[in-house]
Order: C-alpha cells, then sequence, then structure tokens
C-alpha cells in the first residue's frame, strides 16, 4: 500500500484542490449508509412464513423488542409492579391454605365431640323406642309412645 500512497501524494502535489475530491472517491465509504449500494433484499415478516434458515419470532421476543420504545423508569417501574404483585399472590395463597387448615381442623376439633354426643343421645333415644316396643307391643311404638297407666301418687298428710 506504501507505492499507492506515494502516488496519491504525487497526485496531491500536481492537482492542487482537486485531489481532495480525488481521494474521497478513491477512498473506500467507512459509513455504510452514505455508500451508494444495492439495497439488500428485502426479508418477509416471520408471520407470513420466511423460507429462509431463520426461527419465526416468538411472542416473548416480541413483547421483549417493544421494551425499548419505553424510557427506562417506566421498564423499572413495571419490573418492580410484576415482581412485587406475584410476590403477593403466592403469599396471599400461602396464608390462605395455611387459614383454611386451620379453620377446618380446629372446627373439626371443636364441633366432633359435639357430633358425637348427639348422635349418642339419638341411639339412647332408638334403644328406648326399642325396649318400649318389646315390652308393650307394636301399638305403643306407633302410638307415639304413650306411658302406661299408673297409679295416682299418694298424698302424705
Amino acid at each position: 500500500m506504501a507505492p499507492a500512497e506515494e502516488n496519491d501524494s504525487g497526485m496531491e502535489s500536481q492537482e492542487g484542490s482537486q485531489s481532495v475530491d480525488a481521494d474521497i472517491e478513491k477512498e473506500p465509504p467507512q459509513d455504510d449508509s452514505t455508500a451508494p449500494r444495492e439495497a439488500p433484499p428485502k426479508k418477509q415478516p416471520a408471520i407470513e412464513g420466511s423460507e429462509d434458515d431463520e426461527e419465526p419470532e416468538t411472542l416473548s421476543e416480541r413483547l421483549w423488542g417493544l421494551t425499548e420504545m419505553f424510557p427506562e423508569p417506566v421498564r423499572n417501574l413495571t419490573h418492580v409492579t410484576v415482581v412485587n404483585t406475584k410476590l403477593g399472590i403466592c403469599k396471599a395463597y400461602g396464608f390462605s391454605r395455611s387459614a383454611a387448615w386451620i379453620i377446618f381442623s380446629t372446627s373439626i376439633i371443636l364441633f366432633a365431640p359435639v357430633i358425637f354426643e348427639v348422635e349418642r343421645a339419638n341411639m339412647e333415644e332408638m334403644q328406648r323406642s326399642q325396649q318400649k316396643q318389646m315390652l308393650l307391643g307394636p301399638s305403643s311404638a306407633i302410638s307415639g309412645g304413650v306411658p302406661p297407666l299408673l297409679p295416682p301418687p299418694v298424698q302424705q298428710r
């Protein structure tokens, strides 16, 4: 490249102000946007089913790309909101599980003896009814358990 530089410097001395324009034309363009080249072939969007080897964008990739249009404080606030909402939902779920366990287990412990006692009283009543039926006959069970006639109590004076 050294001989080319000598030729360029020799040109500058001969041509003067015109050599600046020639140097710009001879140098390869540094910026791709200023180079008058052919436009690259346009790729069709992934939605329409391009035949390229690239995989189509996923929904999460598209949403992540949309975050660039929002300023940094908005993105941070959104992140904090989402994280705190998720944490709140997880804690509320855990609390509701614990509360449900406490309520149901306590109710069983407190009300089970009452339920057993009521059932025992019903069983005793049923046994008395069956005993009356055996002693007095089937008509006493149907009539509603009319007590047998007892002599009147003796009054003491």
